[in-house]
């Protein structure tokens, strides 16, 4: 447990920043029906883990343990990725830390939950590290944590925002992406900026060191 805790402090230290390139202008997107943020954590975790084809554990593995930083953008205000995506957070075996900011980190998993609590792709935090914590070598991909967020992805929307009302950019590492967005594999230290509307001034090109 010391070293999970120990691990997690060196990533919420690093914060949200990295180094960031220039963005295209495009005109603000408008704000969908249905979809629009903020998107919360759902309540229903390991059902959706199930859905994204993942199987749900009682604890994190390490045998494959690797961090890809997600941003979001509408209308250049970050949205926030919610911490305990993938968790069971009601779970007893699943612990609280609140931060300065106030917010609350989950996990360190220590005994095991009785049931399956964990999905090996998750989120601990609110600062868009997307963590995969698993007992096999096989990298995760963006589209399996949207499923897991209950958030639409795919060629056209990101939630409620659709092409063509609403300009969407995808960035991998600071370069444009024009490929499935699903398909995006979350790899270490990989920075992935989706970008709906109006562009912030930069755009995130390195993990957060």
């Amino acid at each position: 447990m010391k070293a999970w805790f120990a691990c997690l402090l060196v990533l919420l230290l690093a914060g949200c920043g990295g180094k960031k390139a220039a963005a295209p202008p495009a005109a603000p997107a408008p704000t969908p029906a249905k979809g629009a943020v903020p998107w919360p954590a759902p309540a229903d975790p390991m059902k959706l883990t199930l859905k994204a084809g993942l199987i749900p554990e009682t604890h994190e593995f390490v045998f494959l343990h690797v961090h890809a930083h997600l941003d979001v953008f509408v209308n250049a205000q970050p949205v926030t990725v919610p911490a305990g995506i993938g968790i069971a957070i009601h779970d007893p075996a699943v612990h609280h830390v609140k931060q300065k900011d106030g917010s609350i980190v989950y996990g360190f998993i220590d005994p095991p939950c009785a049931q399956p609590c964990i999905s090996p792709l998750h989120t601990h935090d609110v600062y868009g590290i997307l963590h995969t914590e698993a007992k096999q070598d096989q990298f995760n991909n963006l589209g399996e944590f949207f499923t897991e967020w209950d958030v639409r992805l795919d060629g056209k929307c990101v939630g409620g925002y659709c092409r063509p009302a609403a300009p969407i950019s995808i960035y991998v590492d600071g370069k444009a992406y024009s490929g499935n967005p699903r398909q995006i594999e979350l790899e270490d230290l990989r920075e992935i900026a989706i970008v709906i509307g109006t562009p912030p001034a930069q755009i995130p090109s390195t993990f957060p060191r």
